[in-house]
């Protein structure tokens, strides 16, 4: 098999909002990608309790995959500040999402900015320990294999953005596709990180939206259905060694 490099690492600190690249991670085994998907913004009532969590679907929340608005909000977050910044086309938000005052700044941008797709009053979750708003129960870290998006690249005739599919590990080295058969397979990072890849990604209507523009400009899964006869494209991973991993590191197939 071809040697996986890393070619940029990704994190998405408020599920449907913008993404931040990182140039390093520390990963703890069974944990998430450090800073991802630590806030949702409830989209009426979810039903989510912090003390008994589960699961919830991504629908309870403000998503890409029907909210395409959202990807026109610029967004970085302080984790020693806990504080969300957001530009949103004009208006800016520093909101200390650890404070009622700051989740309350970033409900009331939610009000304004995208009033027609809300079933309720908006409301900014916070995940407790060992969870996180990801779309997969066992979505711990993603991976999207850049030779895949290429190939997607070719089906739609129009250049992709690997970031359509919000991704926390952009790989290349690999065949297309080549991602989808490695379920069970075990990644070694230089540090001693090792991911067990695990399921393969189902993707929704999320990756049909530009995620500089915010316009829903193509239809991704439907391409992959009528070409391949499936959905998917990228591989979610369970970190079963902790370690450090940043972008040009190699990875190899251990097990």
């Amino acid at each position: 098999m071809a040697s996986l490099s890393i070619h940029a690492l990704y994190r998405y600190p408020v599920k449907g909002l913008s993404p931040e690249p990182v140039a390093s991670a520390e990963l703890e085994a069974s944990g998430y990608f450090p800073g991802d998907r630590l806030y949702a913004i409830e989209n009426g009532p979810s039903g989510f309790d912090p003390v008994a969590v589960r699961h919830q679907p991504k629908t309870k929340y403000l998503m890409l995959m029907r909210d395409e608005a959202l990807a026109r909000l610029r967004t970085r977050y302080e984790d020693a500040t806990a504080t969300l910044h957001v530009e949103a086309e004009g208006e800016t938000v520093a909101a200390k999402l650890d404070t009622p005052e700051g989740r309350a700044a970033l409900e009331d941008l939610m009000r304004r900015f995208v009033p027609e797709a809300l079933r309720g009053a908006p409301r900014v979750l916070e995940a407790p320990p060992h969870y996180r708003f990801t779309d997969s129960k066992i979505g711990f870290v993603s991976l999207i294999n850049l030779a895949s998006v290429r190939a997607i690249e070719d089906f739609v005739g129009a250049p992709v953005d690997p970031l359509r599919f919000r991704g926390n590990l952009l790989v290349d080295g690999l065949e297309p596709w080549a991602e989808l058969g490695l379920s069970g397979a075990v990644l070694e990072a230089p540090s001693g990180l090792r991911l067990k890849l695990t399921q393969r990604t189902q993707r929704c209507a999320a990756t049909n939206v530009d995620p500089t523009s915010g316009i829903r400009d193509l239809d991704i899964p439907w391409t992959l259905d009528a070409r391949l006869g499936h959905r998917d494209c990228g591989i979610y991973a369970e970190v079963i060694a902790g370690g450090a991993i940043q972008a040009g590191d190699a990875l190899r197939v251990v097990a």
